[in-house]
């Protein structure tokens, strides 16, 4: 069996594309193998900074040989098509066509049999499509050429069994006489490669893929990426211990150093005193960003004056002394930008800086900042009100939650805004709740983000979220497919972490509602109108939004939204998606901790054998009511007549769903929906014995449609714990 290996080696890869760029090329070279009839063992991709390699291994030693046959015309057709039929069949008598009897007469078939290429034959071309093919997130040309690769291509390594193939980009292009990508010049396949760009440059060959590591790791270069994470790991772990600190668990950062080195060798610096007063976060946020430093912590979890480094040379005392330095003065420099921001923004306090958010805008149509500050900070309010958050403090923390956009710490660092405002509302003397309630409002930023629990902070978070959800819905920007340009799925999954994890029980639409009728008026209005036209040529006033059922968007659009995002969300948790859109559909359920405990409900009612045959009467009374309902062109949904009761399974059905009915609007209106499950349990029976013994079309009219009416109080019943069509299985 042989071994290929393929190396193709560059200028460096953004650390940030190498793991799946080597996904691509190892899932590129494999398909086209399999697709050529090439079965093989084992795979594996490893990416460096400069290089993307792929090993295959067990591969036969040739394609397999294959039949193709091609049916022709049948046998005593024209001249003409037998003609024909020869020429694209590549045979020069109809003799060498075989004859073959089907049910529809006697037709000429072709048989060829084609030998299978070596693999020195048949990988080129294939090499060279894959490597075409990269699917690249950004790309260059370089020179005069119109390939397209990640950075310029230097060297291609391609051998089977140690033999290198006869891959040569030019003669490729020029053999298969199509517009492929060319090069200035020729990328011609050898069997070399080089080591570390500095300690190593000088090329050597190679004979297999052992012997390709070996001497890659003899010329400082780790081609395994996990071991080269495992090196940095281990090696930063080992010098934080040795000085009493303990290394900060990082692993965005960790994934991008791996992918700026081929030869790590961990060191640690020192922080100057002078900026230790700085917040914890900026120093991080400076070393991670600017520099890929890694943060040390103390014992007790405190920032240390100490960093980590990962070199990408070979450790020397002398040169690890002088790279440690150059890192410390380059820390430094940046550090003493972030002093001056932190120090000059102190001056201003936190309060005074609301008047120049009038300058910053939020969104076309939607305002400004400040616009966007005074509708939430109202709307938050509100819901603290719901929530049982001191008012004055949820007003405070509202108003000065975007203050710290206009500071000079987040103008460098945005992804600190909120946490720098929680700083300077401190040093301004503002009460830690409110504080505390800027740095958390943005909060959750995704499914594993720690959630606000605080009322204030929820309260503030919440407002914010849904006057940027209700905002851009209404002047419809909203997500499409892929494409969510706001963040408003991250927005809205937020809204719902909130409220979940906090058990509050606040209703969506009326929170939507009062966030609508903030907005800019001419948004209001225009939305209006888009809503009266839907409405038959309705008019709506000008002004006029207390009645929201005419706004689409609100309870169809946003509403529909968060119950996408709460499929996604619970998905995790194994709950079912077909068990919330049959809550939803219920209308205008918009209570999330309500929903929930409906759908959890539902679930362990249909877990049991009373739900699974509950559930498969509804499906037969629905399919007979929709079916008649449609052919008679009315609905049943009326109270069935005792009178024309005349089998008793259909007057024990009458009786059971008269005694379920005020049983299950107490439970749904205490809200115990396991009773409400229990209670339609009680109607399995008479259900099962109705369906036996009750012809529903019966040949007399009048009894035909009481019967139809008592399948509607079936199908009604059920429909007010969920929407039981909705329910898959």
């Amino acid at each position: 069996m042989a071994e290929l290996l393929v190396e193709l080696f560059s200028e460096e890869i953004p650390a940030r594309m190498q793991a799946r760029a080597a996904d691509d090329f190892r899932g590129l070279v494999t398909a086209k193998l399999r697709a050529g009839g090439l079965v093989f063992t084992s795979a594996e991709a490893h990416v460096t900074p400069r290089r993307l390699a792929l090993m295959v291994d067990g591969l036969p030693a040739r394609q397999p040989d294959q039949t193709e046959e091609r049916r022709g015309p049948k046998v005593g057709a024209p001249d003409k098509a037998l003609q024909g039929f020869m020429r694209a069949a590549g045979i020069e008598a109809i003799e060498q066509a075989e004859v073959r009897s089907t049910d529809k007469g006697d037709f000429y078939f072709a048989v060829r049999h084609v030998s299978g290429a070596p693999l020195e034959r048949y990988l080129p071309y294939l090499l060279f499509e894959a490597i075409s093919e990269m699917p690249w997130p950004k790309s260059m040309r370089w020179g005069r050429n119109d390939f397209r690769w990640v950075r310029p291509l230097h060297g291609i390594l391609a051998m089977v069994d140690g033999k290198v193939l006869d891959l040569d980009f030019q003669l490729i292009r020029n053999r298969e006489e199509v517009h492929l990508p060319t090069l200035e010049g020729t990328i011609k396949a050898s069997g070399e490669t080089r080591g570390h760009r500095f300690l190593a440059p000088k090329p050597f060959t190679v004979t297999s893929f052992a012997d390709y590591r070996t001497k890659l790791r003899d010329a400082y270069v780790i081609l395994d990426r996990e071991e080269r994470k495992r090196i940095i790991v281990d090696g930063i772990a080992a010098l934080a211990k040795e000085a009493g600190l303990v290394a900060r668990d990082d692993p965005g950062l960790l994934e991008e150093v791996c992918g700026l080195v081929e030869w790590p060798v961990p060191m640690l610096g020192r922080i100057d005193a002078q900026f230790m007063g700085v917040p914890k976060e900026v120093l991080v946020t400076s070393m991670r960003s600017h520099q890929k430093y890694f943060a040390l912590e103390t014992a007790d979890g405190a920032l240390a004056d100490r960093f980590a480094v990962v070199a990408n040379m070979a450790s020397e005392p002398a040169r690890d002394a002088t790279i440690v330095a150059g890192n410390e003065k380059v820390l430094r420099a940046r550090l003493s930008d972030a002093k001056f921001f932190w120090d000059q923004d102190l001056k201003t306090p936190l309060a005074n800086r609301r008047e120049a958010l009038r300058t910053v805008k939020f969104y076309d149509r939607l305002g400004t900042m400040a616009d966007k500050v005074q509708r939430f900070a109202q709307l938050a309010v509100e819901i603290g009100d719901r929530i049982g958050a001191d008012g004055d403090m949820v007003r405070r923390a509202a108003t000065l939650s975007k203050a710290d956009l206009t500071t000079g710490m987040v103008s460098e660092f945005p992804e600190l805004q909120g946490v720098m405002g929680r700083y300077y509302a401190l040093d301004s003397g503002e009460d830690p709740t409110v504080a505390e309630a800027i740095a958390e409002h943005y909060s959750p930023l995704g499914p594993s983000d720690r959630c606000p629990t605080a009322p204030v902070s929820v309260a503030v978070a919440l407002a914010d979220k849904i006057d940027t959800l209700v905002g851009f819905f209404a002047i419809g920007e909203t997500p499409t497919g892929s494409k969510d340009p706001f963040a408003l799925r991250r927005s809205a999954l937020g809204v719902i972490r909130l409220i979940i994890e906090n058990n509050l029980r606040v209703p969506l639409i009326d929170l939507f509602a009062s966030a609508f009728g903030r907005l800019p008026r001419d948004v209001v209005d225009a939305s209006l109108e888009s809503a009266a036209a839907k409405l038959d040529g309705g008019e709506v006033p000008p002004g006029w939004y207390t009645e929201f059922t005419v706004l689409p968007f609100i309870r169809q659009e946003l509403l529909g939204f968060f119950a996408d995002r709460l499929k996604v969300h619970l998905r995790e948790q194994g709950v079912r998606h077909d068990l919330i859109a049959a809550v939803f559909e219920l209308g205008d359920e918009d209570d999330l901790v309500r929903l929930l405990a409906r759908v959890h409900a539902l679930a362990d009612f249909l877990g049991t054998e009373d739900g699974a045959n509950l559930l498969t009467g509804f499906r037969r009374a629905s399919n007979i009511l929709r079916a008649e309902e449609k052919k008679d062109g009315v609905s049943h949904a009326a109270e069935p007549e005792a009178h024309r009761l005349v089998l008793s399974e259909e007057t024990a059905l009458y009786e059971a769903l008269a005694e379920a009915e005020p049983v299950l609007e107490s439970a749904l209106k205490a809200e115990d929906f396991a009773g409400a499950m229990a209670t339609l349990a009680t109607l399995r029976s008479p259900i099962d014995a109705f369906f036996e013994k009750v012809t529903v079309n019966a040949d007399d009219a009048d009894l035909r449609v009481n019967r139809l009416r008592i399948l509607a109080q079936v199908r009604d019943a059920m429909g007010r714990v969920a929407d039981f069509a909705r329910v898959d299985g």
